[in-house]
């Protein structure tokens, strides 16, 4: 009888424990937080066409909770077809490297049209999009620029397209996606 109670106990908090870690990533689902501790407050409305060089999709971070994906992204002249493929990504702990050969305008100006995009879906529908995105792919993103907070983690945006280094990422609720372009 104890083993049985024992064991009843145990399943009982197995299955509280995956139920609060599932509403955990509530917000990466395009749910409301349903935790006191997690909120999102919008900063700045946002849209924007933006040609897609990579992807990633993060399971296991701390910001996974919210932004299940990142998008490596340029706009403007770099959006181009015939630039954005000489562009090569690579994306790693929500950081973003990229190099080209032979980059066409001044470093200055070349480095405000890529940019790294913490993406976070506004509802379930966007949740299922977001991920279907292919490297060249033009898509047209609109949503807002927002805050995170859950606990000791503060992840705020970028507000300005120009800005560059660490903490220049758009921290990006997308309420729609469309496809201008699919590679």
């Amino acid at each position: 009888m104890k083993r049985l109670l024992l064991s009843m106990l145990l399943v009982g908090s197995m299955l509280q424990m995956t139920t609060h870690a599932s509403t955990a990533y509530n917000i990466a689902k395009g749910l409301e937080p349903v935790e006191s501790t997690q909120s999102i407050a919008p900063l700045k409305d946002f849209k924007g066409d933006f040609r897609i060089l990579g992807s990633k999709i993060y399971t296991d971070d701390e910001q996974a909770k919210f932004s299940p994906i990142d998008y490596a992204v340029s706009w403007g002249l770099f959006a181009q077809p015939e630039i954005a493929s000489q562009i090569y990504v690579r994306q790693y702990d929500r950081f973003l490297n990229w190099k080209m050969d032979k980059i066409p305008v001044p470093k200055e100006l070349a480095v405000q049209m890529v940019s790294n995009m913490h993406i976070i879906p506004a509802n379930p529908e966007i949740a299922k999009e977001i991920k279907q995105v292919k490297r060249g792919d033009l898509v047209r993103l609109k949503g807002e620029l927002v805050e995170i907070k859950d606990k000791d983690l503060v992840w705020t945006s970028s507000l300005s397209p120009t800005d560059t280094g660490d903490g220049a990422c758009e921290v990006f609720r997308v309420s729609s996606i469309q496809w201008i372009e699919k590679a």
